[in-house]
Protein backbone atom coordinates (compact mmCIF):
# COMPACT_ATOMS: atom_id res chain seq x y z
CA UNK A 1 0.00 0.00 0.00
CA UNK A 2 1.56 3.19 -1.35
CA UNK A 3 1.70 6.14 1.82
CA UNK A 4 -1.19 8.28 2.96
CA UNK A 5 -0.42 11.92 0.72
CA UNK A 6 -0.88 15.24 2.46
CA UNK A 7 -4.85 15.73 1.57
CA UNK A 8 -5.51 11.69 3.07
CA UNK A 9 -3.30 13.01 6.32
CA UNK A 10 -5.36 16.21 6.77
CA UNK A 11 -8.55 14.00 6.44
CA UNK A 12 -7.29 12.02 8.86
CA UNK A 13 -7.36 15.32 11.67
CA UNK A 14 -11.35 15.20 11.73
CA UNK A 15 -12.71 13.31 13.91
CA UNK A 16 -15.81 11.35 12.75
CA UNK A 17 -19.32 11.85 13.66
CA UNK A 18 -21.76 10.41 15.57
CA UNK A 19 -22.88 6.68 14.58
CA UNK A 20 -26.68 6.23 14.74
CA UNK A 21 -29.06 3.52 13.09
CA UNK A 22 -32.09 3.90 10.80
CA UNK A 23 -34.52 3.82 13.78
CA UNK A 24 -33.41 6.93 15.72
CA UNK A 25 -30.93 9.26 17.12
CA UNK A 26 -28.94 12.03 15.08
CA UNK A 27 -27.74 11.30 11.36
CA UNK A 28 -23.75 11.72 10.79
CA UNK A 29 -22.49 15.29 11.21
CA UNK A 30 -20.99 15.52 7.48
CA UNK A 31 -19.49 18.41 6.41
CA UNK A 32 -17.30 17.52 3.27
CA UNK A 33 -18.28 17.21 -0.09
CA UNK A 34 -18.68 15.22 -3.27
CA UNK A 35 -18.60 17.37 -5.67
CA UNK A 36 -15.63 15.52 -6.86
CA UNK A 37 -17.47 12.23 -6.70
CA UNK A 38 -16.67 8.96 -4.73
CA UNK A 39 -14.81 5.73 -5.28
CA UNK A 40 -16.07 3.16 -3.54
CA UNK A 41 -13.93 -0.10 -2.87
CA UNK A 42 -14.96 -3.57 -2.12
CA UNK A 43 -13.59 -6.68 0.22
CA UNK A 44 -13.19 -10.38 -1.94
CA UNK A 45 -16.23 -11.38 -2.16
CA UNK A 46 -19.52 -11.87 -4.09
CA UNK A 47 -21.72 -9.92 -1.61
CA UNK A 48 -19.31 -7.10 -0.81
CA UNK A 49 -19.06 -6.33 -4.81
CA UNK A 50 -22.86 -6.23 -4.80
CA UNK A 51 -22.98 -3.81 -1.98
CA UNK A 52 -20.31 -2.03 -3.72
CA UNK A 53 -22.07 -1.62 -6.88
CA UNK A 54 -25.65 -1.04 -4.96
CA UNK A 55 -23.80 2.25 -3.09
CA UNK A 56 -22.83 3.42 -6.85
CA UNK A 57 -26.36 2.82 -7.86
CA UNK A 58 -27.42 4.92 -4.78
CA UNK A 59 -25.14 7.93 -5.06
CA UNK A 60 -25.95 8.46 -9.32
CA UNK A 61 -29.35 8.88 -8.46
CA UNK A 62 -28.61 11.52 -6.13
CA UNK A 63 -26.39 13.46 -8.82
CA UNK A 64 -23.62 11.97 -7.28
CA UNK A 65 -20.61 10.66 -9.55
CA UNK A 66 -19.71 7.36 -8.26
CA UNK A 67 -16.57 4.29 -9.38
CA UNK A 68 -16.10 1.12 -7.85
CA UNK A 69 -13.14 -0.62 -7.34
CA UNK A 70 -14.23 -4.58 -6.72
CA UNK A 71 -12.33 -7.02 -4.99
CA UNK A 72 -9.27 -5.35 -3.56
CA UNK A 73 -9.22 -8.11 -0.77
CA UNK A 74 -9.90 -8.68 3.04
CA UNK A 75 -10.48 -6.15 5.82
CA UNK A 76 -7.52 -5.94 6.26
CA UNK A 77 -6.59 -4.39 2.99
CA UNK A 78 -9.70 -2.41 2.75
CA UNK A 79 -10.25 -0.65 5.80
CA UNK A 80 -6.67 0.87 5.19
CA UNK A 81 -7.42 1.86 1.70
CA UNK A 82 -10.19 4.24 2.97
CA UNK A 83 -7.76 5.14 6.10
CA UNK A 84 -5.30 6.47 3.53
CA UNK A 85 -7.53 7.89 0.73
CA UNK A 86 -7.13 5.52 -2.09
CA UNK A 87 -11.04 4.61 -1.82
CA UNK A 88 -13.79 7.02 -0.02
CA UNK A 89 -16.67 4.64 0.54
CA UNK A 90 -16.47 0.73 2.03
CA UNK A 91 -19.66 -1.67 2.69
CA UNK A 92 -18.53 -3.07 5.92
CA UNK A 93 -20.17 -5.44 8.82
CA UNK A 94 -21.12 -4.03 12.38
CA UNK A 95 -20.14 -7.25 14.30
CA UNK A 96 -17.03 -7.81 12.45
CA UNK A 97 -15.80 -4.33 11.85
CA UNK A 98 -15.72 -3.43 15.53
CA UNK A 99 -13.54 -5.83 16.79
CA UNK A 100 -11.08 -5.22 13.85
CA UNK A 101 -10.46 -1.85 15.53
CA UNK A 102 -11.20 -2.88 18.66
CA UNK A 103 -10.10 -6.29 20.15
CA UNK A 104 -11.71 -5.58 23.78
CA UNK A 105 -15.19 -4.47 22.33
CA UNK A 106 -17.98 -6.97 23.83
CA UNK A 107 -21.33 -5.02 21.56
CA UNK A 108 -23.20 -7.85 19.68
CA UNK A 109 -26.59 -6.12 19.57
CA UNK A 110 -26.97 -3.45 16.65
CA UNK A 111 -27.46 -0.11 18.29
CA UNK A 112 -24.73 -1.02 21.16
CA UNK A 113 -22.35 -1.95 18.35
CA UNK A 114 -23.47 1.75 16.51
CA UNK A 115 -22.40 3.15 19.75
CA UNK A 116 -19.23 1.18 20.51
CA UNK A 117 -17.99 1.81 16.72
CA UNK A 118 -18.05 5.76 16.94
CA UNK A 119 -15.40 5.62 19.60
CA UNK A 120 -13.65 3.08 17.77
CA UNK A 121 -12.87 4.31 14.65
CA UNK A 122 -10.11 6.36 13.24
CA UNK A 123 -10.21 9.90 12.98
CA UNK A 124 -11.47 10.87 9.30
CA UNK A 125 -13.92 8.14 8.96
CA UNK A 126 -17.74 7.90 9.65
CA UNK A 127 -20.22 5.43 9.40
CA UNK A 128 -23.21 6.26 8.11
CA UNK A 129 -26.78 4.55 9.39
CA UNK A 130 -26.81 0.88 9.06
CA UNK A 131 -29.33 -1.08 7.04
CA UNK A 132 -31.83 -3.42 8.00
CA UNK A 133 -30.04 -6.45 6.16
CA UNK A 134 -27.85 -8.31 8.03
CA UNK A 135 -25.33 -11.12 7.01
CA UNK A 136 -23.52 -12.84 9.94
CA UNK A 137 -20.60 -15.83 9.75
CA UNK A 138 -21.82 -19.02 10.47
CA UNK A 139 -20.30 -21.76 10.87
CA UNK A 140 -21.16 -24.57 9.15
CA UNK A 141 -21.03 -28.68 8.92
CA UNK A 142 -22.14 -31.10 6.63
CA UNK A 143 -25.28 -32.57 7.64
CA UNK A 144 -23.55 -36.10 7.44
CA UNK A 145 -21.01 -34.79 9.70
CA UNK A 146 -23.46 -33.14 12.06
CA UNK A 147 -24.80 -36.83 12.27
CA UNK A 148 -22.50 -38.42 12.92
CA UNK A 149 -20.75 -36.27 15.17
CA UNK A 150 -23.69 -35.02 16.81
CA UNK A 151 -22.96 -31.59 16.19
CA UNK A 152 -25.93 -28.62 16.62
CA UNK A 153 -24.18 -26.28 18.39
CA UNK A 154 -20.52 -24.67 18.36
CA UNK A 155 -20.86 -25.93 22.24
CA UNK A 156 -20.78 -29.50 20.83
CA UNK A 157 -17.25 -29.25 19.18
CA UNK A 158 -15.89 -29.52 22.57
CA UNK A 159 -16.56 -32.91 22.41
CA UNK A 160 -13.71 -33.08 19.56
CA UNK A 161 -11.05 -31.18 20.75
CA UNK A 162 -8.35 -30.66 18.85
CA UNK A 163 -9.90 -33.72 16.40
CA UNK A 164 -11.37 -31.69 13.69
CA UNK A 165 -10.32 -29.54 10.35
CA UNK A 166 -11.53 -25.73 10.03
CA UNK A 167 -11.16 -23.57 6.54
CA UNK A 168 -11.74 -20.01 6.07
CA UNK A 169 -10.41 -17.27 4.62
CA UNK A 170 -6.32 -17.05 6.15
CA UNK A 171 -7.85 -14.27 8.27
CA UNK A 172 -9.64 -16.63 10.03
CA UNK A 173 -6.61 -17.85 12.42
CA UNK A 174 -6.36 -14.14 13.82
CA UNK A 175 -9.95 -13.56 14.50
CA UNK A 176 -12.27 -13.43 16.93
CA UNK A 177 -15.01 -14.27 15.00
CA UNK A 178 -12.99 -17.50 13.74
CA UNK A 179 -10.16 -19.53 15.62
CA UNK A 180 -9.76 -17.00 18.39
CA UNK A 181 -12.95 -16.74 19.81
CA UNK A 182 -13.67 -20.34 19.04
CA UNK A 183 -10.94 -20.93 21.52
CA UNK A 184 -11.67 -17.82 23.61
CA UNK A 185 -15.50 -18.51 23.77
CA UNK A 186 -15.85 -22.39 22.98
CA UNK A 187 -13.01 -23.83 24.09
CA UNK A 188 -12.46 -25.36 20.85
CA UNK A 189 -8.87 -25.58 18.89
CA UNK A 190 -8.75 -27.68 16.22
CA UNK A 191 -6.34 -30.63 14.20
CA UNK A 192 -5.65 -28.46 11.35
CA UNK A 193 -7.08 -25.21 9.74
CA UNK A 194 -7.13 -24.50 6.01
CA UNK A 195 -6.50 -20.88 4.69
CA UNK A 196 -9.10 -21.05 1.80
CA UNK A 197 -11.38 -18.62 0.59
CA UNK A 198 -13.96 -15.78 1.84
CA UNK A 199 -16.97 -18.04 2.11
CA UNK A 200 -16.26 -19.22 -1.49
CA UNK A 201 -16.10 -22.30 -3.91
CA UNK A 202 -12.84 -23.79 -1.89
CA UNK A 203 -14.47 -23.37 1.32
CA UNK A 204 -17.99 -25.11 -0.35
CA UNK A 205 -15.77 -27.53 -2.06
CA UNK A 206 -13.68 -28.61 0.63
CA UNK A 207 -16.72 -29.35 2.95
CA UNK A 208 -18.33 -31.49 -0.01
CA UNK A 209 -15.26 -33.55 -0.31
CA UNK A 210 -14.53 -34.02 3.45
CA UNK A 211 -11.06 -32.18 3.43
CA UNK A 212 -12.82 -29.94 5.90
CA UNK A 213 -15.31 -31.10 8.59
CA UNK A 214 -15.90 -27.14 9.86
CA UNK A 215 -16.32 -24.19 7.04
CA UNK A 216 -16.62 -20.87 7.52
CA UNK A 217 -19.73 -19.09 5.42
CA UNK A 218 -22.25 -16.38 5.36
CA UNK A 219 -25.79 -16.43 6.40
CA UNK A 220 -27.26 -15.43 3.25
CA UNK A 221 -25.52 -18.38 1.43
CA UNK A 222 -28.18 -20.09 -0.45
CA UNK A 223 -25.81 -23.22 -1.12
CA UNK A 224 -26.26 -23.80 2.90
CA UNK A 225 -30.11 -25.32 2.19
CA UNK A 226 -29.35 -26.07 -0.91
CA UNK A 227 -27.02 -29.18 0.33
CA UNK A 228 -28.54 -29.40 3.76
CA UNK A 229 -25.67 -28.20 5.67
CA UNK A 230 -25.86 -27.46 9.37
CA UNK A 231 -25.19 -23.88 10.77
CA UNK A 232 -23.64 -24.51 14.14
CA UNK A 233 -25.53 -22.60 17.11
CA UNK A 234 -24.08 -20.30 18.91
CA UNK A 235 -24.92 -19.71 22.45
CA UNK A 236 -22.56 -18.15 24.02
CA UNK A 237 -23.03 -14.78 20.79
CA UNK A 238 -19.18 -15.42 19.78
CA UNK A 239 -20.84 -13.65 16.57
CA UNK A 240 -22.59 -10.88 16.59
CA UNK A 241 -25.19 -8.85 14.58
CA UNK A 242 -23.74 -7.87 11.34
CA UNK A 243 -26.01 -4.72 10.19
CA UNK A 244 -24.65 -3.29 6.28
CA UNK A 245 -22.82 -0.35 7.76
CA UNK A 246 -21.36 2.25 5.39
CA UNK A 247 -18.00 3.51 5.73
CA UNK A 248 -17.22 6.84 4.03
CA UNK A 249 -14.09 9.56 4.68
CA UNK A 250 -15.60 12.31 6.33
CA UNK A 251 -13.82 14.77 3.59
CA UNK A 252 -16.43 13.01 1.06
CA UNK A 253 -19.62 13.07 3.62
CA UNK A 254 -22.35 15.18 2.26
CA UNK A 255 -26.03 15.24 2.88
CA UNK A 256 -26.37 13.63 -1.07
CA UNK A 257 -23.81 11.20 0.41
CA UNK A 258 -26.06 10.75 3.34
CA UNK A 259 -29.16 10.96 1.54
CA UNK A 260 -28.65 8.58 -1.05
CA UNK A 261 -27.34 5.87 1.46
CA UNK A 262 -30.28 5.87 4.06
CA UNK A 263 -32.62 5.61 1.04
CA UNK A 264 -30.43 2.45 0.09
CA UNK A 265 -30.46 1.19 3.83
CA UNK A 266 -34.25 1.59 4.32
CA UNK A 267 -35.17 -0.88 1.66
CA UNK A 268 -32.36 -3.41 1.65
CA UNK A 269 -33.30 -6.65 3.66
CA UNK A 270 -31.74 -9.81 4.68
CA UNK A 271 -34.13 -11.74 2.47
CA UNK A 272 -33.19 -9.52 -0.69
CA UNK A 273 -29.53 -9.58 0.06
CA UNK A 274 -29.40 -13.18 -0.14
CA UNK A 275 -31.61 -13.53 -2.51
CA UNK A 276 -29.29 -10.92 -4.96
CA UNK A 277 -26.09 -13.36 -3.84
CA UNK A 278 -28.10 -16.19 -5.33
CA UNK A 279 -28.48 -14.84 -8.84
CA UNK A 280 -24.56 -13.64 -9.20
CA UNK A 281 -23.32 -17.30 -6.81
CA UNK A 282 -25.97 -19.33 -8.41
CA UNK A 283 -27.37 -17.90 -11.58
CA UNK A 284 -23.94 -16.21 -12.54
CA UNK A 285 -24.74 -12.71 -13.14
CA UNK A 286 -22.92 -9.67 -13.24
CA UNK A 287 -22.76 -8.00 -9.84
CA UNK A 288 -22.65 -4.79 -11.68
CA UNK A 289 -25.96 -5.65 -13.44
CA UNK A 290 -27.83 -7.24 -10.90
CA UNK A 291 -27.00 -4.17 -8.70
CA UNK A 292 -28.35 -2.22 -11.20
CA UNK A 293 -31.61 -4.14 -12.17
CA UNK A 294 -32.75 -4.06 -8.22
CA UNK A 295 -32.15 -0.33 -8.15
CA UNK A 296 -33.89 -0.02 -10.88
CA UNK A 297 -36.89 -2.22 -9.63
CA UNK A 298 -36.55 -0.15 -6.23
CA UNK A 299 -37.04 3.59 -7.62
CA UNK A 300 -32.92 3.87 -6.50
CA UNK A 301 -31.87 5.14 -10.08
CA UNK A 302 -31.35 8.64 -11.35
CA UNK A 303 -34.45 9.61 -13.11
Amino acid sequence: MPPPTDAARAVRKLRGASITSLDGGKSASGGGSSAGGLVIGTANFTENQILGHLYAEALRAEGVKATVKPNLGSREIVVPALRSGDIDLLPEYQGSLLPHLDDSAKATEGGDLQNALTAALPNGIEALPYAAAENKDVFVVTRETAEKRGLRSMTDLTKYDGELVFGGPAEDKKRVVGLVGLKDEYGVTFREFKALDTAGPLVKGALKKGQIDVGNLFSTDADIEENGWVALADPKSLIPAQHIVPLVRSGKNDLLVRRALARLGSVLTTDELARLDALVDKDKKDPDRVAAAWAAEHGLTKK
